[in-house]
């Protein structure tokens, strides 16, 4: 669950950060004028990413064991379902790279 939360802080950053620069150009596949018109949207995702990374260290930190499963469930869904919704809409890579891992994370609490 760490992998994924810091997964998410790794996006972040790409997104809020390095979207308008040579790693976050070379990364999405964008033109500098089109990173550069789109950065406020990417900051926001950014942003987002933030969240579920927040979501999750919380999850992985909380000193209940039954609240801090459910967080994890609830965390490690969220990061599954906008994944594939990632997936759906933008490109098919985000499956394996947000979906995936998030996953067999979720498999593994449940386990």
């Amino acid at each position: 669950m760490l992998l994924i939360a810091g997964l998410h802080i790794y996006f972040l950053v790409l997104e809020m950060f390095m979207w308008t620069k040579p790693l976050g150009l070379k990364t999405f596949r964008l033109t500098p004028e089109f990173a550069e018109q789109s950065k406020a949207l990417a900051a926001n995702q950014g942003l987002y990413n933030g969240f579920l990374a927040a979501g999750l260290l919380w999850a992985f930190f909380h000193p209940q064991p039954e609240m801090a499963q459910q967080l994890r469930l609830f965390f490690l869904g969220c990061v599954i379902v906008a994944g594939i919704y990632g997936a759906a809409t933008a490109s098919k890579k985000i499956l394996y790279i947000q979906a995936m891992p998030a996953a067999i994370a979720l498999l593994i609490c449940l386990i």
